[in-house]
């Protein structure tokens, strides 16, 4: 086949084995344990319930035999190539990949062209899969539009990437827009389980320990297909040792990983966890990224970091740095739009930026101050220059009578009462000297004693 050619046809019948690219001969020995374990049908899918359920669009698509175009938008090894083999064997539509990768909008056209003729002298519909279909060009994807408009394809196009910035407006306007999540531990774990019992898979020729799964779900990091290669490439290792066992040791070897020692669920979570946020608040970076390396590496969720980065920037930096929460924060918008593995430079520039800025807690202390108030019962009457007056009969109560607007007061401070009188003379933010609080500290104090006629 020429470089860049579409892949060819083939048809596929609900008995066939599925597998990437042709699709065609997976079920043979030699083919990736990825390959010959794929689902043949949607009761095997593991994973994505959201999209098995009764009902909806992808079961009504498998059962129904609608024809609809899908977009699938998650993770790498989440399912979006099983998803469309599925389909094609499901309802048994001739399955056609084209690569974004190589394919140009000659093959494309070609691809097209070649499914409207087979649907007019076969009758057979066609899944035409596209796999990263974020790396189209406009022109590429416009030349998909004829083939979904006029349902001469069931268009199955698969992106890792957010579609509403790679995928242009008429496509997706037109494609039903499915998103796929990272498996879970326990996913990935009936995967390989499944695997190693399977016929299709090692047949029960190798068993794994314990601790060696539990290794192998860690590294895969939610990706069904990567936690297969690395099975696959564990069981070869205790072959040529002339094992059946695959031991944590020969995973280790296997995958050119050591295993770290990390529960997510245990003491080893939660010891890590904090020390990291210690080390972050404690302004030392190099244990920080220690630490931070330790968590991903260990398959943490990067959006749990990224949470507890957020959380530490107002907790421990504050005003001390007022440009710490909008790093954490679009850190962790980083690492929801281009995911793992790359999402681990956002999080170790956060890091180091969160690290080494000033630190304050006087956030954290005025807005514990004025809960614990709070908590003892001030909760004294709103002032009545300061209750709402908008409402008929509020001016006959006295509301908002003699409320100064504060834009017309000398800089744009009132000299008048805003807290309850329980509480009129408390002083629940106390900033420090450090970094820009102390500019900050400057301004309130000054402002403060404007606001009570003090100077």
């Amino acid at each position: 086949m020429a470089p860049g050619a579409a892949a060819p046809a083939h048809s596929r019948t609900p008995s066939a084995p599925v597998g990437g690219g042709s699709l065609a001969g997976n079920d043979h020995a030699s083919a990736p344990l990825a390959v010959r374990m794929r689902p043949r049908r949607l009761e095997e899918l593991v994973g994505q319930e959201q999209l098995q359920a009764p009902g909806s669009p992808l079961r009504r698509l498998v059962e129904g035999d609608q024809s609809m175009s899908l977009l699938l938008w998650g993770p790498p090894g989440t399912g979006k190539t099983t998803i469309a083999s599925i389909v094609s064997m499901q309802t048994d539509r001739v399955f056609v990949e084209v690569s974004a990768v190589s394919a140009g909008v000659k093959e494309v056209r070609a691809a097209i062209d070649a499914a409207r003729r087979r649907l007019v002298t076969e009758s057979r519909e066609t899944v035409l899969f596209v796999d990263e279909v974020h790396r189209f060009s406009k022109a590429q994807q416009d030349a998909l539009l004829p083939g979904v408009e006029n349902r001469w394809v069931t268009l199955v196009a698969a992106t890792t990437e957010n579609p509403f910035f790679s995928v242009i407006s008429p496509l997706l306007s037109r494609s039903l827009l499915l998103r796929l999540e990272s498996l879970t531990d326990d996913d990935v774990r009936r995967v390989l389980l499944a695997a190693v019992a399977d016929e299709r898979g090692l047949a029960g020729a190798v068993t794994v320990d314990e601790d060696a799964l539990d290794h192998l779900v860690r590294l895969a990091g939610g990706d069904a297909r990567r936690s297969l290669t690395y099975l696959e490439a564990a069981a070869g290792a205790a072959a040529s040792q002339s094992s059946d066992v695959v031991d944590l040791a020969t995973a280790e070897l296997a995958v050119d990983q050591a295993a770290v020692r990390y529960d997510r669920q245990g003491d080893q979570h939660y010891d890590v966890t904090s020390a990291f946020i210690k080390s972050v608040r404690g302004s030392d970076a190099d244990a920080a990224l220690h630490y931070l390396a330790r968590m991903m590496e260990a398959g943490e969720d990067p959006r749990f970091i990224a949470r507890r980065l957020i959380i530490l920037a107002s907790e421990d930096i504050g005003l001390a740095d007022p440009t710490a929460l909008t790093t954490a924060v679009a850190a962790a918008q980083a690492v929801a739009l281009i995911g793992m593995p790359e999402g681990r430079l956002t999080l170790a520039q956060a890091t180091i930026a969160l690290a080494v800025a000033p630190k304050s807690n006087a956030v954290t202390t005025a807005i514990t101050a004025a809960s614990a108030d709070v908590r003892a019962g001030k909760v004294g009457p709103v002032p009545s220059h300061l209750r709402d007056a908008h409402y008929g009969g509020a001016k006959d109560l006295g509301h908002g009578k003699g409320y100064v607007y504060s834009h017309d007061a000398p800089f744009g401070v009132a000299a008048q009462q805003y807290a309850p009188d329980v509480v009129a003379d408390a002083t629940y933010y106390q900033p420090t000297r450090l970094g820009a609080e102390g500019p900050v500290r400057e301004r309130w104090e000054r402002v403060r004693r404007l606001i009570r006629g003090q100077g």
